[in-house]
């Protein structure tokens, strides 16, 4: 099985619609970490989310979703490109302790202090240009709850989403009301009944149909009565762009002193990468070159954080 996501629209009723199921790059993401099963879950339905809201930006750049946890996940993080290509990641408190059954609020709201946030970074940014990025504490009991008021809040704009997960995939179905563009009061009020009786549809699927049944037939079984206009699937695809001078210039960022200190105990740095689990390795001679050359700083720079 590939991994693909189908847009469809319904004909005449102002709803657009997607399917995505990601086993290769589920399957890749969890390769490199082994997550308790409710980590595995969540960041799974994050996942299917990122590639399902990404595929609707006209943005030649990065979407990064991160949940920064309070209890015992710390962070969960995705990145989906403009040509679909993800990688994801969670970091875990130390030492943490999580049941196949915690809630999602248990994990990463436990002290009412969990936030989203969703970061455009652009390919082509003008010079001072700084990603632009969007802040809100966690309102919702659901990766899907989260990410529906977050896009009602921000863009004002009707999103329901059905997210599952588990050890094999990662899948997801994302409905949007397209904006109004006036009209009458009887237009407006079949608009609305059309989303309704979208969403209606929508809402009879099941977890482990979300899970197992592929997308064709899927989309036949919740929509078999309606007009749908259906386009040529994409693809996407599991891809990890770190790189030995990125990895260099978060080590500089560290400062020379503590880089120092820390090679001379040490002997050489080993680093991981968390997404894709690539292996770097820097030892003094590396360390020293690092703050002697003169280099650039690629693309690491840290925006200010602004409430949206």
């Amino acid at each position: 099985m590939n991994d693909q996501l189908q847009k469809f629209m319904f004909e005449h009723a102002g709803v657009r619609g997607e399917l995505v199921e990601l086993p290769n790059t589920w399957h890749e993401i969890l390769s490199h970490q082994n997550y308790p099963p409710a980590v595995r879950t969540i960041l799974g339905e994050l996942l299917a989310a990122s590639a399902l809201l990404s595929a609707n930006l006209k943005f030649n750049g990065t979407m990064v979703m991160q949940i920064h946890g309070d209890g015992p996940v710390r962070l969960l993080v995705v990145e989906c490109d403009a040509e679909l290509r993800l990688r994801a990641t969670a970091k875990l408190a130390p030492e943490a302790v999580i049941a196949d059954d915690a809630r999602l609020c248990d994990l990463v709201h436990q002290h009412g202090q969990g936030r989203f946030v969703i970061t455009l970074d652009p390919n082509d940014k003008l010079p001072g240009q700084q990603a632009y990025q969007g802040i809100v504490p966690l309102d919702g009991d659901s990766i899907a709850t989260i990410i529906e008021n977050y896009m009602m809040r921000s863009e004002q704009l009707d999103t329901r989403l059905w997210l599952a997960a588990d050890q094999h995939m990662s899948r997801g179905l994302l409905l949007q009301k397209l904006p109004k563009t006036g009209g009458s009061e009887a237009q407006v009020e079949d608009e609305t009944e059309a989303w309704n009786r979208a969403v209606m549809l929508a809402s009879t699927v099941k977890q482990d149909e979300l899970l197992s049944v592929d997308i064709q037939t899927l989309m036949t079984r919740l929509f078999w009565e309606e007009t749908l206009r259906v386009f040529e699937p994409l693809h996407p695809q599991f891809h990890c762009n770190c790189t030995r001078e990125k990895v260099g210039n978060m080590l500089k960022m560290l400062g020379q002193d503590e880089i120092q200190a820390a090679v001379l105990e040490l002997n050489k740095l080993d680093i991981n990468c968390d997404f894709c689990g690539k292996h770097y390795s820097f030892d003094q001679v590396d360390c020293t070159q690092l703050f002697s050359a003169e280099t650039l700083l690629d693309g690491l720079q840290v925006p200010s954080l602004s409430k949206h």
